[in-house]
């Protein structure tokens, strides 16, 4: 079972498994997923009839009991995501993070069920160094800044996955991912690689938010989804906290030239201040560099495919499917 399993990471979850034989349920309110997103699964022969999806909210919970008393396994992918959709929905972000984990963990419990809880490279907060390690000191900002909410909603999500873990012995495992990106990547809710792409195809000004110095790194959606299938099924994951992340480090600034020069875009590269952007509630962070020896250790691989593959990728599928 998936939550958020028409949003972009589920979706691609979602025809792992299928392609692996298994019978899938998904349920997803559509508030950032999309039916576009899971069409191909519905309409597949080859997996007759296996993907099934419930068009509802995960706090439906005579549903979610259904459904997760059907299944093996679940996967707590329904979030709210991306920065523009957290500051300006600061209310139901905080309320779907943090007591839709609760009630998932909770009916998990209820059936001893595997449960894997996602995360975010938000938690670590302030952290600036290179190749933050799970065990690292967090240091938030302001709660005067709402742009911490999402961090300390998720930091909340993985205290109570664990506290069911050390209590009930629940088999939860809880992965932190760093910048998820690839195919049916939406730009709506502010994910850079999708709408830098976008821009260029269309020879429109990249739009850097800031000075475009930051760094950050990416992951594959496909590697994402072969690391996380791998630690559900590992009981040496069961109770821990591991990154998924990719290990090439690139500033924004130079992630929209190259983006430029791939797809022989026109465009230019236009800063914005964040202030003409965001809220005095944003608040950036320069640097986001996963170590994932923990990973590496646990399933024998990490994430490794390079940025210029993830971007030819996506550059193609926006080439395929004009947004």
């Amino acid at each position: 079972m998936i939550t958020g399993g028409a949003g972009f990471i589920g979706s691609h979850l979602a025809e792992l498994y299928l392609k692996n034989d298994c019978e899938v349920y998904a349920i997803d309110d559509l508030s950032t997923g999309s039916l576009d997103n899971i069409r191909h699964l519905r309409d597949n022969k080859e997996f007759d009839g296996r993907f099934h999806l419930s068009v509802d909210t995960i706090f439906n919970e005579e549903k979610m009991v259904e459904l997760i008393g059907t299944c093996d396994t679940v996967f707590h992918l329904a979030a709210a995501v991306g920065v523009k959709y957290i500051l300006d929905n600061p209310l139901s972000s905080i309320t779907t993070n943090v007591l839709g984990t609760e009630l998932v963990l909770r009916i998990c419990n209820r059936f001893r069920k595997k449960v894997l809880i996602a995360s975010s490279s938000e938690v670590y907060g302030k952290q600036e160094k290179g190749f933050l390690k799970e065990d690292d000191d967090i240091t938030f900002g302001s709660s005067g800044k709402a742009r911490w909410s999402y961090a300390v909603g998720k930091l909340m999500d993985e205290f109570t996955a664990l506290a069911y873990y050390r209590s009930t012995k629940l088999p939860v495992v809880i992965v932190r991912f760093f910048n998820t990106v690839g195919p049916r990547q939406t730009g709506e809710y502010g994910m850079v690689v999708p709408r830098f792409v976008q821009q260029a195809l269309r020879h429109e000004p990249i739009t850097v938010f800031g000075d475009g110095a930051q760094t950050r790194t990416f992951t594959h959606v496909q590697e994402v989804c072969s690391s996380i299938a791998s630690l559900i099924d590992n009981e040496k994951a069961h109770g821990e906290v591991i990154n998924v992340g990719g290990q090439e480090e690139i500033s924004i600034a130079d992630l929209a030239k190259r983006i430029i020069k791939k797809t022989n875009s026109k465009s230019g590269v236009k800063f914005i201040p964040f202030s003409e952007v965001y809220t005095n509630d944003f608040e950036d962070m320069p640097r986001r560099l996963p170590c994932t020896e923990k990973l590496r250790s646990l399933i024998g691989y990490a994430p490794e495919q390079s940025l210029d593959s993830i971007l030819d990728d996506v550059i193609a599928f926006f080439k395929t499917n004009a947004r």
